[in-house]
């Protein structure tokens, strides 16, 4: 036979492209270990640049909860938990971020209005972490705010978007105890939630425990402010 160009010969065959180079192990760990230091360097540089932000957010939204299970006092002051007592003042070289705080509310006249308590303790999913407001002298809670918790959505997130079960709060006589819906019959009762009955239960118990905890510091704590 005689080739496409007219002569005879047989047909070349195409070379095989050559093997590519073989990359040694250490070289893709190096390689891989490295970009997890940038990677991990991005990170740390993106925290900290939004540290401040975060940190300033947290500090408003706790400012509102204060105003609300307040009652919107005219103002308010940060009592510090120290040494079993309440003091206007960090000891010195401790860092207030590490000090269990207390609020204080004064209404325009200067009379207090009550304290706000932070708690935190175990729902059904995570920790359940609210604030509310209690006022000394007549033993019954102002309000109650749910500021962080995962409970099941649709059942035990109720604890913090039912109206019915958050209202309550405000007037409820310490210690509360929790009953079955219907049942309420007295201020220290709390009808608590159908489906969701463990996380009603860690909310009164937060309040219980904490009142059980910082009450006898709050009663302490002199009419005068001095701390």
């Amino acid at each position: 036979m005689t080739g496409a160009d007219g002569q005879g010969g047989s047909a070349v065959m195409p070379s095989a492209p050559p093997a590519p180079d073989e990359v040694k192990a250490s070289r893709l760990l190096v390689t891989l270990g490295g970009g997890g230091v940038v990677a991990g360097m991005l990170l740390v540089v993106a925290f900290g640049l939004t540290l401040p932000t975060i940190e300033a957010n947290k500090a408003r939204e706790l400012a509102a909860a204060v105003n609300e299970v307040l009652k919107a006092p005219a103002r308010y002051e940060t009592l510090y938990v120290v040494g079993g007592a309440l003091v206007r003042k960090v000891p010195d070289g401790a860092d207030p971020k590490k000090i269990e705080r207390v609020y204080l509310g004064y209404r325009s006249d200067d009379q207090r209005v009550g304290f706000a308590m932070v708690s935190a303790e175990a729902g059904f999913q995570d920790f359940v972490r609210i604030i509310f407001g209690y006022d000394p002298k007549t033993r019954q809670l102002l309000g109650m705010k749910v500021l962080e918790s995962k409970e099941t959505p649709g059942l035990g997130d109720k604890i913090e978007k039912d109206q019915a079960f958050v209202s309550q709060f405000a007037g409820a006589q310490a210690p509360l105890i929790g009953v079955k819906q219907g049942k309420r019959s007295s201020p220290r009762e709390v009808a608590m939630i159908t489906g969701a009955t463990i996380s009603s239960k860690a909310v009164i118990r937060i309040i219980n425990n904490a009142l059980k905890r910082l009450g006898p510091l709050v009663d302490a704590y002199p009419q005068e402010g001095k701390g």
